[in-house]
């Protein structure tokens, strides 16, 4: 097959910028705070740049120039993590060896996009562990641990991970999983400053990657799903002082909050209506933001609202801003600018938070400067980013349930007339996976094309009854009630059998799909673009496969024995291009992964580097996975399953999937010594040091309540060696 030809890169700055590697004299280290660890092993000396991670404004925005460097969670400003180094490319990719890889200690989801700076790689693991490392030879320099309560496990959705750090005048900053922000110094991990993004009272956590926006870190929260009213903020990277915030749904009515959004809630109020204010209101930024340096503007994607479903937030009907929306601020003083709101009311928890990407595309016969989005929805949206003007949506996955089309006049979607959940359940697509999450995707300049881990999914929509759902601060808001669960057993059944994921290949500009490819199942990484013709991502299929940017021919392909939920970097020392990436399955939802009766295994989290022609250097081998247990054939009374299907749908769904399918650990495939352990793993926090912490609010009647729905579930979905 004949190939593009790669396009030549010059690599000379980036030769210098990558300065020269010293090894200092081993020492350990204790950080002055009394909440964080730092250990340092060693030390990088680099004789081009004043200090380790010398990034100010002028490199943020010409980090284009320096293609060696992976200075930002996108690559770049612009986030289109698309590299212009080609050693590696097409011709010789499948010469790719493993060159060292680092053991995180965790068998949590690692989700970061690690930085690459001036010969060092700055990585965040599991509970905001972060390390340094030389970035030739894996030699860890220093690790600072800000020793996250383990209680915070119970209000995060979807585990205790963290995406990714940001550096700025040699500081690294942290924004840790209990809502801390923290700098730290690039040279030895010793604590800068550190402030407190949360507001007191409200169930807040921080999942996402900080941005730099001309030296102020700006960072949203997670707590939608339990109760919390989202936020943006800005902090100076110097002091950590607070220099604006945006909150993103509006308080009390007639209640300022001396915030930079002030302005603009009178206007996001009259489009809600009840008591909103009482349980949060939702909206939280909790990944996808992007700073437009020549605009001077911050744009950041919002999330659902809370409560998840409309009867019960704001009963009235209304548009609900500012959910679901991107919305650009003054990046200095975080001054409202514009608005877009991809789906008015939403309330099938798609978010809108997926990553954002700026680049110039041709429409029309001119050149716009654009953002990129592709959220849960299944909607590829292009707007003006210094307007908000939708340029054109469409579908890039098929099957969308609940919008039959984007309307361009309006920009609003055109529901179809059964989209809005009922108390019937139905199966609605996408699923609470979505079509695209927040696992990053790429643009390449050479090829036009955006390449997405895309995914077909479903859930069991359905309402609460009337009166039925009860406000709790802190637990999940999500309430579809547990009505007619013969037909809910025979749609969970289907939305097993027909997720599939695949990566997609997508013309912006013409709004058309070039190419896929397929997937077994959803729950693929996000990609890596390069100037030599190549696309990386990490597979379901727990290996670690780089494609053709033009067609998606597979062109190399190695197994690891886990997935990538994040994005790959590439960078250059020394004239040496690397890729590297962390593998750390999240055990994201996910479906029929445990086939022919076989446990879906994999192994602990690591971080793993990839060089031409390196050898020598082996992963351990897979442990052997054994096999799945049928469940306890004790019986239960339908109120006690009732009961505990309403409480596990308030109080552990988050981490444990609907239905009690998937998530971070599938309950029905528990082994008799944890079935025996049950009650004392929730009520006592024996199995805390896993991830499970303890549940102080629960009675004991409760937590059997909720045993006898899980073990109800596994029974029903039992089918002689493996799980429907």
């Amino acid at each position: 097959m004949l190939r593009a030809p790669s396009i030549a890169i010059t690599f000379a700055l980036a030769l210098v910028l990558a300065g020269c590697r010293d090894s200092g004299d081993q020492q350990t280290t204790t950080s002055t705070s009394t909440t964080a660890a730092v250990t340092v092993t060693g030390l990088v000396a680099n004789t081009t740049s004043a200090r380790p991670a010398d990034v100010n404004q002028a490199r943020y925005e010409n980090a284009i120039n320096e293609p060696g460097q992976w200075m930002t969670y996108g690559g770049t400003w612009k986030e289109q993590r698309f590299s212009p180094l080609d050693q590696i490319n097409e011709s010789n990719v499948n010469r790719l060896g493993l060159a060292w890889y680092a053991e995180l200690g965790t068998r949590r989801g690692v989700e970061a996009t690690p930085l690459f700076i001036d010969g060092v790689l700055y990585n965040i693991s599991a509970w905001s562990v972060t390390t340094a490392y030389d970035a030739v030879t894996g030699e860890e320099l220093w690790t600072y641990d800000p020793k996250v309560p383990p209680e915070y496990s119970r209000i995060t959705c979807c585990g205790t991970v963290s995406r990714g750090v940001a550096a700025w005048n040699g500081k690294i900053i942290i924004a840790s999983l209990d809502g801390r922000l923290i700098a730290v110094d690039a040279a030895t991990g010793e604590e800068i400053w550190q402030t407190d993004t949360r507001i007191e009272g409200q169930p807040l956590s921080i999942t996402g990657a900080p941005r730099m926006a001309d030296g102020l870190v700006v960072i949203g929260n997670s707590g939608g799903d339990v109760g919390s009213r989202g936020y943006m903020t800005a902090y100076d990277a110097e002091t950590g002082e607070k220099a604006w915030r945006f909150f993103i749904v509006p308080g009390e009515p007639g209640v300022a909050d001396g915030e930079a959004s002030d302005s603009v809630m009178d206007m996001a109020a009259a489009t809600w209506t009840g008591e909103w204010w009482t349980m949060g209101g939702g909206g939280n930024n909790w990944d996808g933001i992007i700073h437009d340096p020549n605009l001077n503007l911050v744009y950041f994607g919002t999330g659902n609202g809370s409560p998840h479903l409309m009867r019960h937030r704001s009963p009235g009907g209304g548009d609900n801003l500012f959910l679901c929306s991107i919305v650009a601020v003054d990046a200095t003083t975080g001054e409202y600018r514009w608005h877009y709101q991809e789906i008015p009311a939403e309330e099938w928890d798609y978010d809108c938070t997926a990553p954002l990407m700026l680049a110039e595309l041709e429409i029309a016969g001119a050149e716009r400067e654009v953002i990129m989005h592709a959220p849960k929805n299944g909607y590829f949206y292009v707007l003006d980013r210094a307007t908000g003007e939708l340029l054109s949506a469409e579908a890039f996955v098929e099957g969308n349930d609940w919008a039959q089309y984007i309307d361009i006049e309006t920009g609003r979607p055109v529901l179809y007339p059964d989209a809005r959940p009922t108390e019937t359940p139905k199966l609605m697509s996408p699923g609470f996976g979505g079509g695209h999450s927040w696992n990053p995707m790429s643009f390449s300049p050479l090829t036009g094309l955006v390449y997405t881990p895309a995914h077909y999914t479903t859930h069991v929509s359905s309402v609460a009854p009337e009166g039925e759902f009860e406000f709790q601060l802190g637990r999940s808001t999500y309430a579809p009630g547990r009505q007619e669960p013969e037909l809910r057993r025979e749609l969970n059944q289907q939305m097993q059998e027909t997720e599939y994921g695949f990566l997609l290949a997508w013309n912006p500009a013409t709004q058309q799909e070039a190419w896929r490819v397929p997937h077994p199942h959803s729950g693929s990484g996000g990609t890596l673009a390069t100037a030599g013709n190549l696309v990386a991502q990490s597979t379901i299929r727990k290996t670690v496969s780089i494609y053709a940017a033009d067609d998606g021919e597979l062109l190399w392909e190695m197994p690891v024995d886990s997935v990538a939920p994040g994005g790959p970097i590439t960078y250059m020392v020394d004239g040496k291009q690397y890729i590297a990436l962390n593998a750390g399955w999240n055990s994201a939802l996910v479906y029929g992964l445990n086939e022919g009766g076989v446990p879906f295994s994999y192994s602990p989290a690591r971080l793993l580097v990839f060089a031409l022609d390196a050898s020598g250097v082996e992963l351990p081998p897979p442990q052997d996975p054994g096999e799945l247990v049928a469940p306890p054939s004790t019986q239960f009374s339908r109120e006690q399953i009732d009961r505990g299907a309403e409480l596990f749908a308030t109080n552990c769904q988050l981490c444990h999937g609907q239905s009690a399918i998937g998530g971070l650990k599938d309950l029905r495939y528990m082994t008799e010594e944890v079935h025996a352990e049950f009650n004392t793993i929730v009520l006592q926090g024996t199995r805390a040091d896993k991830g499970m912490p303890v549940q102080p609010d629960m009675t004991e009647a409760q937590v059997e309540d909720i045993h006898a729905y899980v073990i109800s579930r596994a029974q029903e979905d039992w089918q002689g060696g493996f799980m429907q």
